[in-house]
């Protein structure tokens, strides 16, 4: 009784209910609507967001399907890659207090990477910069290995026990142990856990009321139940995945966080806002020119769209540090972002990016596992056309 009591309690002081004056872009409903009517997505919660305010706001279909709980601005869904993007604003927070730098080598944080060799036998000497821009060929930890570990300091010698899997800078590829080295790192560098930096750094600061590893009892209710596309049915069939709790998993870097749309657009924003908002600054205009710009070379192919079914894609984009960016738009998801627009999608079809050129964020949260390409979904397109299209008409 006192749990239930307590739940309602949070969701009447942290609920950003919608009402008939909040601001929604025209064409976006329509354009989520055949992805509801075709068991795509259970719901959506839709939100674009300029430098000053909330531009669009919207919720769509359901959370939870069986028990017919609608999506709300408060629900909170498994963001998972889209928290890459909040780890390498930790590392670059402790870069502007020249607590590290990006080109200083992995081994003088954590030692037993000076022993590393590279697939030809020479030392591996990767930097952060390496780690954070998925060019280190760093090998991943085996998935049992990693089910069994309790903290990021348990993946180290599993990360340093997998073989590498290419010269370092030889190819862009994405790599999951890179981005919790940089994790434990930030745990070194700070004295705190990763997940402790995260909240006492930067979601309480910018007021991420819904955003963390371990989702508290009172908040479980806001949980968007997550599906995966049934290929014989067509149906959405629901996953149990209860998140984890704090000591039975690590908080990883690579993925693991918790949040809502409004939540991270509240992040977005301070990245639009060049590192600053409600007057705090939480990186240098230094640190977000290196997160928002490629550090990788011209040349050298990155992203989720190298092969003939996305169009070989890979020139058209490079990777700041811990996020996408987009050098040429294409057609389809990025035909209407401006070059040097970035961000960073989730395995689970969230997707957030921003666009400094027209100066605003656009926020997708949906909960679905099984999309061939994420990053590539008729979703994200959608969404992103109606609400650049609803902008462009005002």
């Amino acid at each position: 009784m006192k749990l239930l009591l307590r739940t309602l309690v949070l969701a009447t002081v942290l609920s950003t209910a919608l009402t008939a004056a909040d601001p929604r872009l025209s064409g976006i409903t329509a354009a989520l609507q055949p992805a509801l009517d075709e068991k795509e997505i259970a719901g959506a919660v839709t939100l674009v967001i300029s430098r000053e305010k909330i531009l669009h706001f919207e919720t769509h279909g359901f959370a939870d399907v069986a028990t017919q709980r609608p999506m709300t601005p408060d629900t909170m869904f498994n963001i998972m890659s889209m928290t890459k993007l909040m780890t390498a604003t930790a590392v670059l927070m402790l870069q502007d207090e020249g607590k590290l730098k990006l080109t200083d080598p992995v081994a003088n944080y954590i030692p037993g990477f000076a022993a590393l060799k590279t697939p030809s036998g020479q030392p591996a000497n990767l930097t952060l910069l390496q780690i954070l821009t998925h060019v280190s060929g760093l090998g991943e930890a085996p998935a049992a290995s990693a089910r069994d570990a309790r903290t990021l300091a348990d993946l180290v010698p599993h990360w340093l026990a997998a073989p590498m899997q290419n010269e370092p800078g030889a190819r862009w590829r994405y790599c999951q142990s890179g981005i919790n080295t940089a994790a434990r790192i930030v745990e070194i560098v700070s004295g705190k856990t990763f997940d402790e930096f995260l909240r006492t750094r930067l979601f309480v600061p910018l007021g991420l009321k819904h955003t963390t590893h371990y989702p508290s009892a009172e908040q479980l209710p806001f949980l968007a139940t997550a599906y995966t596309k049934n290929k014989t049915t067509g149906a959405l069939d629901a996953i149990s995945a209860p998140p984890p709790t704090r000591g039975a998993r690590p908080p990883t870097g690579n993925a693991g966080l918790y949040s809502s749309a409004h939540d991270y657009a509240r992040f977005c924003q301070m990245l639009l806002n060049g590192g600053t908002f409600d007057g705090q600054r939480y990186l240098s205009p230094a640190a977000l020119k290196l997160l928002s710009t490629p550090q990788t070379p011209a040349a050298l192919p990155t992203g989720f769209f190298q092969n003939n079914t996305y169009g070989q894609r890979g020139t058209n984009y490079g990777w700041g540090i811990g996020t996408c960016v987009l050098k040429t738009p294409h057609a389809g998801v990025a035909a209407m972002l401006a070059p040097g627009s970035y961000g960073h999608g989730g395995a689970w079809g969230t997707q957030a990016w921003v666009d400094p050129v027209r100066g605003v964020a656009y926020i997708l949260m949906v909960q679905r596992t099984n999309f061939p390409n994420s990053d590539a979904s008729d979703v994200r397109r959608a969404f992103q056309q109606a609400a650049a299209d609803a902008l462009a008409a005002k």
